[in-house]
């Protein structure tokens, strides 16, 4: 799977009317000149008049689809955000097994992140606490998305734990817990401009998450840990029977 660009994915052109098709293109076309420009120059310091030039149309073609630049940002990010969603979940649902599904959900994670990588580069670059990330709505529509992708991958760990797979700790924290593990790993290639995908060996974050840091011999000599006690068990279960209330009553957590 290659880069998710603005014309793929959701954007199906057969079948349409010629003038829509058109305004579709139009549309992608403004989406990744805008990509290109603030890749290359920052947010901050492209304008709607540049952005208008790159992509080979009159100012008046761009304020016919964006009102401004922060509703044009906000597309950018929001539409690449929800083809990731879509991706991701359908990789975890396709696979039976919880164990292949984490793992093939970590490859994916990594390679989004790689073929994507300008435009990573621009969001974490220009949107922490930026106070036109607020004004542009993106918090609330991307924490939206994050909600119900931590509440997919927390149910796989669930299942995992039910077959026995997995041991018997808190799903939902599972997945926080690799959630931060994989964007640390993804983090290192936004901070060194040097290092390679390959570099970031994508097994290496499965490895650590699943088997540890310590070697086989301390693993030995901490085997009688391994195996949940009943009152681990009982913990999970208190867990698991939260979760599904906090899940029925519409809790989301903190942000």
């Amino acid at each position: 799977m290659g880069p998710l660009g603005f014309g793929e994915g959701n954007m199906k052109l057969e079948g349409l009317p010629r003038r829509e098709r058109t305004s579709l293109l139009q549309r992608k076309e403004i989406l990744d000149a805008a990509l290109d420009l603030f890749a290359e120059k920052g947010y901050h310091n492209v304008s709607m008049h540049e952005i208008a030039k790159r992509a080979e149309f009159g100012i008046g073609t761009l304020y016919k689809f964006f009102a401004n630049k922060e509703e044009l940002y906000k597309a950018l990010n929001l539409e690449t955000a929800e083809k990731w969603h879509h991706a991701l979940l359908q990789t975890l649902d396709e696979e039976g097994n919880p164990l292949r599904a984490i793992e093939k959900y970590i490859l994916l994670r990594q390679k989004l992140f790689w073929d994507n990588l300008p435009l990573m580069r621009l969001f974490f670059a220009e949107t922490r606490g930026a106070s036109f990330n607020t004004k542009a709505g993106l918090d609330k529509d991307l924490l939206k998305l994050y909600d119900e992708h931590m509440e997919r991958l927390a149910s796989v760990f669930e299942q995992g734990i039910e077959k026995n797979v997995f041991r018997a700790l808190d799903p939902f924290q599972m997945a926080l817990a690799l959630d931060g593990a994989i964007n640390t790993f993804l983090f290192q290639l936004l901070s060194d401009s040097s290092r390679s995908y390959d570099a970031i060996e994508a097994s290496t974050a499965t490895d650590i998450f699943f088997h540890g840091a310590l070697s086989r011999r301390q693993k030995e000599c901490e085997s009688g840990r391994q195996h949940p006690t009943p009152r681990q068990s009982r913990q999970w279960k208190s867990a698991q029977d939260a979760r599904r209330r906090r899940r029925r009553s519409g809790w989301k957590p903190p942000h």
